[in-house]
């Protein structure tokens, strides 16, 4: 059992989301091998913005219709985070969109405290497992990668597959970004997936990408710094179990509950 992802690794046009959809929809439709789920960086409409009153959507609104539009004509999932405006507050919402134009979502749980996340969005609540032709995926976005508890294996009868990261992660903590992911393939077992923005943004924050495919024994299995990129790569669900079955760390694993 397999499953396909194309990560695209791309500047992005500050707090313009027109110009940001027309570029990624013709990266999207220039993938020519035959992919299942394609990955957007966090905040894809506008990058890493603090100005959710000005630039934030509802679900109804034009960014996750497009969303859906894509994800029909290239018959894939479309995944990406965008603020969302619901209820009054604003959220950093990873969209999760079916080919049918079905989806679901994971509202960023850890805001960005240091730089003013916080005092602009309201924090998520609930863990979100996508399911995807017998995989399970983890949907975690940018900073929820230092907290390792909020990422962890926590039931060992329903192991998720992979961990997927949406991310604006800046050049100058790239170490950090590079380090955690590969500890976050080893201690969960699991693939790791994680697309990161490249180019200066508004705050004139730069950003080297690192994208990353990391197996479950944390081996490098893509890595692409600086250029932009669109690279797709098969996942096998029988190197997972087997590695797994060979090393059965996941079963002395500490039982334990968030609250």
């Amino acid at each position: 059992m397999s499953l396909t992802f194309s990560l695209i690794q791309t500047n992005l046009f500050w707090e313009d989301k027109q110009a940001n959809l027309d570029m990624l929809e013709t990266k999207i439709l220039s993938i020519q091998e035959q992919t299942q789920v394609v990955v957007l960086p966090e905040m894809f409409t506008t990058g890493f913005s603090m100005q959710p009153h000005l630039f934030a959507e509802i679900m109804e609104g034009e960014s996750v219709q497009w969303m859906k539009k894509v994800a029909a004509q290239k018959r894939i999932i479309l995944t990406g985070s965008l603020m969302i405006e619901e209820g009054g507050k604003y959220f950093n919402r990873l969209i999760w969109m079916l080919p049918n134009g079905q989806f679901g979502y994971y509202d960023k749980r850890h805001c960005f405290a240091f730089g003013g996340e916080d005092k602009h969005y309201t924090a998520g609540k609930e863990k979100k497992i996508a399911q995807v032709n017998g995989w399970k995926i983890n949907l975690q976005i940018c900073y929820d990668l230092r907290f390792p508890v909020w990422a962890r294996q926590s039931n060992a009868d329903e192991l998720f597959d992979v961990l997927l990261y949406v991310a604006n992660w800046p050049t100058r903590r790239s170490y950090a970004w590079k380090s955690l992911l590969v500890a976050r393939a080893i201690e969960n077992q699991c693939y790791v997936v994680a697309v990161n923005r490249v180019g200066n943004d508004g705050n004139d924050i730069e950003h080297s990408g690192d994208s990353m495919v990391i197996s479950p024994l944390g081996e490098i299995m893509y890595h692409k710094q600086i250029d932009e990129d669109i690279f797709t790569i098969t996942l096998q669900k029988n190197a997972l179990e087997e590695i797994r079955n060979k090393f059965p760390f996941w079963k002395d694993a500490d039982e334990f509950i968030l609250k």
